[in-house]
């Protein structure tokens, strides 16, 4: 009888054994094919989010440079978003001395990547450090549209930080370098109904016709609670700050006035300005 009791109970034994090594095969050989499968859609999606991204970099260039409407993914005249895309150059700039800089991938080139590697950024001290970058890349990049006359359209990628995060964004400066056509973020952590605010297609639309550079071609930007008279050469400069939000607003005003600045775009900018004055001379003389 004990015998009989002792086989019955190595025989459930061995059926747990073999249960619990099929629940482990059966985990293990969901959890691979899941694997494969979700790999598989990564690397299938991925040229899709590449493009998703690309398409979205370009609507911003565009709607800071005022050429294609807000929400909208064509332009008055009907023309899509390549098309105006296509009349831009991209060409990278040395931060420090101004010039463009060849032999840069343009394709592949992250600016912000850069800053965060050594050898193509350099560190700032507290007193340049008014954007809260803490490293600045060497070589950024611009986006052009040329004409006849040199630049008819500029647009700068900016970056600061606000109150909960750095704001990813860009600035468009007029034909005159001076007059900023618009700004708008891509990215940031802001409030939403606060700081959030800087999505805010008023608050953005405000941006047009206000002055980067005072007469002394210094950064001269500001957010104020209150406008000067209109007409008054402070309001030239002056811009809605964002209610309720102390800090992104701050963090707005030094990162406009540090990229428009010296340690920013503020050489390659007082370069082209020359430039465009020689140009624009020849061809009234012409």
């Amino acid at each position: 009888m004990s015998n009989d009791t002792s086989s019955e109970t190595e025989a459930k034994s061995a059926s747990s054994r073999d249960s619990l090594k099929n629940t482990f095969f059966t985990a293990f050989l969901l959890c691979l094919v899941c694997s494969v499968l979700v790999s598989g859609m990564a690397v299938v999606l991925k040229p899709i989010q590449v493009e998703n991204k690309l398409l979205d970099q370009k609507k911003n260039i565009l709607r800071a440079a005022g050429m294609l409407p807000a929400n909208s993914d064509r332009a008055a005249d009907g023309r899509s978003i390549d098309d105006l895309f296509a009349e831009f150059t991209v060409k990278a700039v040395d931060l420090e001395t101004g010039e463009f800089v060849e032999g840069i991938d343009l394709d592949i080139y992250d600016p912000v990547k850069a800053a965060q590697k050594a050898d193509l950024s350099r560190a700032l001290s507290a007193e340049e450090d008014i954007a809260t970058l803490r490293r600045l890349e060497k070589i950024s990049l611009v986006y052009l549209v040329q004409g006849e006359a040199g630049i008819e359209k500029l647009v700068l990628p900016v970056r600061g930080y606000g109150l909960w995060g750095t704001l990813y964004g860009y600035l468009a400066l007029d034909s005159d370098l001076t007059t900023i056509t618009g700004l708008g973020f891509y990215s940031h952590k802001e409030t939403p109904g606060l700081g959030g605010e800087v999505d805010n297609v008023a608050w953005k639309a405000s941006w047009s016709g206000v002055k980067a550079f005072t007469e002394q071609r210094t950064p001269g930007v500001k957010l104020v609670k209150q406008r000067s008279p209109a007409g008054s050469m402070n309001a030239d400069y002056e811009v809605d700050a964002l209610s309720g939000a102390t800090f992104t607003t701050r963090g707005v005003e030094n990162l406009v006035n540090f990229w428009t600045g010296d340690l920013g775009f503020g050489r390659f900018i007082q370069l082209q300005s020359q430039e465009q004055k020689q140009q624009q001379n020849t061809l009234a003389q012409g």
